[in-house]
């Protein structure tokens, strides 16, 4: 049961401009001698939380994703962002899930910021995504399905194995907002017996929009292991299996949680 090392990047954007934000991280991770099984980037980290996506979009396999492939195999880790994709017509806002040996998997935002529009230029995505990782089980969210306990549910089977360890959100949650921020991604960690982590951006976007970032590791019981107040940082935490196991062989409280089919 191997500890789990991640790194929480927390940063500013440049608006709408690729390069700028690419050459940015690429200096930030290599200046704080980043070491991590896992580096996590905030929602829609080449070009801010935009809706132009005719213009910001790019096919899978593009510079985005190849730039991700040449991050995680020089730090040897798996490197995680979202990124708008355009694929078959359509628009996701999509978090890829980048290893060191290049492959990568990927998650499609479900639940869509209606207030910002992003419904109206977006596709929804219809299922979740759990990758592995050094003998994890990790579940992949963005932004808003924060607030959208079902979506993020864990589930044990009969022998008691939960769905997953440990769930995680990017995203570009506004300032006015962050108390909420707050409070549901340590509720997230508590209901599903796993740690939660939620890397946020910093700074004020081209719409106006302020953020506070607040990014966090939250273990099984709620408490803080990592948190950032509102300053540019990466945060590093190391999870631990052993006692994620211990804790829910001790305080079971999976055997009681209600049985459901979640509908698409």
């Amino acid at each position: 049961m191997e500890d789990l090392q991640i790194a929480l990047v927390q940063t500013d954007l440049h608006w709408q401009d690729k390069s700028a934000n690419l050459a940015m991280l690429e200096e930030k991770l290599w200046s704080n001698q980043t070491k991590a099984d896992l580096i996590i980037l905030p929602e829609m980290f080449p070009t801010g939380f935009t809706m132009e996506v005719e213009t910001m979009g790019e096919p899978m396999n593009f510079n985005t994703t190849k730039w991700m492939q040449q991050m995680a195999s020089q730090f040897k880790a798996v490197v995680t962002g979202s990124v708008i994709i355009k694929e078959n017509g359509a628009y996701y806002n999509r978090l890829l899930w980048v290893t060191p040996e290049g492959t990568v998997s990927h998650y499609d935002k479900r639940h869509l910021f209606r207030m910002a529009q992003e419904d109206a230029y977006f596709d929804m995505g219809m299922k979740n995504q759990i990758v592995k990782l050094k003998g994890w089980n990790i579940l992949m969210q963005v932004c808003y399905d924060l607030r959208f306990p079902v979506w993020s549910r864990n589930h044990a089977d009969e022998s008691g194995n939960m769905a997953y360890d440990m769930v995680y959100y990017v995203a570009s949650w506004p300032a006015p907002r962050a108390s909420a921020w707050d409070i549901l991604l340590k509720a997230r960690a508590v209901e599903n017996l796993a740690y939660a982590i939620g890397v946020n951006r910093i700074g004020t976007d081209g719409n106006e929009v302020p953020y506070i970032g607040h990014s966090a590791a939250y273990d099984f019981k709620g408490e803080t292991l990592a948190f950032a107040d509102e300053k540019e940082e990466i945060l590093s935490v190391t999870l631990s299996k052993k006692d994620l196991k211990r804790y829910r062989e001790k305080f079971p409280a999976w055997k009681d949680s209600d049985r459901f089919e979640l509908r698409t």
